[in-house]
């Protein structure tokens, strides 16, 4: 028996199955052929796809952001050049001294860089974002595997606090969070570019291919702000908050004609190039957002609306004896009792009582409309985010003494920018102007609200009421005729009223001969024993409106000498 016809060798299995072997062997080669031939003469875009991917890359160029300038072309916000260090963490290698001599040239916790490098993400992590050049140099020259830098930008702000609340900010990518910053987003973002270039095994670019998109960089946006007055109205509401001993404050400055925002300052207020321990109380642009109730304020709208009935004239006489009114279970009383008053003392002395029997002979509707037109319980639509429109309840549910405490400012809110909007109508001969953030390049058309007779006899009373025995002596200016009122309200708390505690407040304008610019002052909370408008706001209102005039170049008025006011005399100062 030869060997190969051992019963040993014998197949165990049949034949047929030798030929399923083969044939599939076949097939799954001829499939393969089939590929091949498919991806090399008809589909070979995708070969040279994964070819590419293996070396070429895509990179984005970021877009420069556009500046933020003032009227006169200053800088408020630009964009500076500054590296990010991110890592290839499956590439990146390192040994325990570079990972110690890496986290100390960045100033991270040893721990928390070693937890990123050993983290999930394999092909990309930021380590550092936005850092010095100075700093990316020296992490350039550890050479270390894995660790590269990329060109970023961030944001700086020339001006720090003093225009954190009309500036704002952008997150870290430099996207607007706040203020003008995200109020004009897509005009200052600009759009990144790409380009496509090839790298070689270490990641190091060694041909530059072709530009896929170019950047479009952000526009430049101009805003009406004047950073000087900026600067004058931030510092004098800061001494004034700190001298009251105030919770806060804001200031606003108006100019007449254009309606253009030339001074915006809140306080608290914070640096926006150090944002590591900010509190929202800090970046709530309050003249913007916050409501209170505006006080006496509110009593020149009333008497205007009074006189436009043609029923009262400035030198009608209202009984305001024994210095109180009682309307039901509540009773209005004025901080110095008179007897008769004529319609211009009352908003000369600031009269509760003469201002509420005013307000209880007008119809309710005409009130409302009064305060609707001049933008009261509307958002000034200045453009800022989370503008407050106040509160102005409907007509139809004042009852008798709401409707007198409204007549001074007493159950309705406005923002501080509402409130000096609304002056402009006695500065403008009875009209009302839109405002605008952004540099205007015309006169805006105002709205007609009042009768320019009826503006002119209030602009008249409201020089009264800061002549020697009105409320707002000190907001006196040597050299120029002002005009404007004071206002305290007790600060709303709990469904009721502090009795401790007050807004105090001092709207005017000047030069009256020719109204130029509107400041409206606002001390929250003052605690250092005054609390009168008149007191601690009117000499804010003073400084800054004198100091914005001769700054603008605006001519006086009024004789240049010695002011006598309560807190002494006003001497004549030279020029800002």
């Amino acid at each position: 028996m030869k060997f190969a016809d051992s019963p040993v060798l014998a197949p165990t299995f049949p034949p047929w199955r030798v030929r399923v072997v083969i044939g599939a062997l076949g097939a799954a080669f001829a499939v393969l052929v089939g590929r091949a031939v498919y991806l090399q003469g008809w589909n070979h875009d995708f070969l040279r796809a994964k070819g590419e991917s293996r070396y070429s890359r895509t990179l984005e160029i970021p877009a420069v952001r556009g500046r933020i300038l003032d009227r006169n072309g200053e800088a408020l916000a630009v964009s500076t050049p500054v590296k990010s260090i991110w890592a290839i963490p499956e590439d990146a290698t390192l040994t325990t001294k570079q990972v110690e001599t890496l986290a100390r040239t960045l100033a991270l916790p040893r721990t928390e860089l070693a937890q990123r490098l050993a983290g999930t993400a394999r092909d990309f992590v930021y380590l550092k974002r936005q850092v010095p050049p100075e700093i990316a140099d020296q992490v350039a020259a550890l050479k270390l595997p894995g660790i590269y830098q990329s060109r970023e930008y961030r944001r700086y702000y020339p001006a720090g606090e003093a225009t954190a609340h009309v500036v704002g900010f952008t997150d870290v990518d430099e996207v607007g969070q706040e203020g003008i910053e995200l109020a004009f987003q897509e005009t200052l973002a600009g759009r990144a570019g790409s380009r496509r270039v090839i790298k070689d095994r270490l990641g190091q670019i060694v041909e530059d291919v072709e530009s896929v998109r170019a950047a479009r960089d952000g526009r430049d946006v101009v805003l009406a702000l004047d950073a000087r007055i900026q600067s004058l109205a931030y510092g004098e509401l800061k001494r004034a908050v700190a001298a009251h001993r105030a919770r806060g404050g804001g200031i606003v400055v108006l100019d007449v004609a254009t309606g253009e925002l030339l001074a915006l300052a809140n306080l608290p207020s914070y640096n926006p190039n150090n944002r590591a321990r900010v509190s929202g109380e800090q970046v709530r642009n309050r003249a913007v957002t916050d409501q209170f109730e505006p006080g006496s304020t509110l009593k020149p709208f009333t008497v205007a609306l009074a006189l436009e009935t043609g029923r009262w004239t400035p030198g009608t006489l209202i009984q305001t004896a024994p210095g109180s009114l009682t309307i039901g279970p509540a009773t209005i009383r004025d901080a110095h009792p008179a007897g008769a008053l004529t319609v211009e003392q009352v908003i000369q002395k600031s009269s509760n009582v003469g201002a509420a029997k005013i307000a209880l002979a007008l119809p309710a509707e005409e009130i409302w409309g009064m305060f609707d037109d001049i933008g009261l319980g509307t958002p000034p639509r200045l453009g800022f985010p989370g503008e407050s429109g106040g509160k102005l309840r409907p007509f139809k549910t004042w009852r008798p003494i709401e409707q007198a405490t409204m007549s001074y400012g007493h159950g309705i809110s406005v923002s501080l920018v509402q409130l000096a909007r609304a002056y402009t109508v006695f500065a403008r001969d009875g009209d009302l102007v839109p405002l605008s953030l952004a540099k205007a390049d015309a006169l805006p058309a105002g709205k007609p609200v009042l009768s320019p007779k009826t503006a002119a006899a209030v602009r008249h009373m409201l020089e009264l009421a800061v002549e020697p025995g009105g409320t707002g002596p000190r907001a006196r200016i040597v050299g120029y005729r002002v005009g404007g009122k004071t206002g305290t309200a007790h600060k709303q708390e709990h469904g009721g009223y502090a009795p401790d505690k007050y807004h105090s407040s001092f709207v005017g304008f000047a030069p009256l001969s020719r109204p130029r610019l509107v400041v409206a002052v606002m001390i929250d909370e003052p605690g250092a024993g005054q609390y009168y408008g008149g007191q601690v706001a009117a000499p804010v209102f003073a400084q800054v409106m004198a100091g914005a005039l001769r700054l603008l170049g605006v001519a006086p008025d009024a004789p240049l000498k010695p002011i006598e006011t309560p807190a002494g005399v006003l001497e004549v100062r030279e020029s800002v």
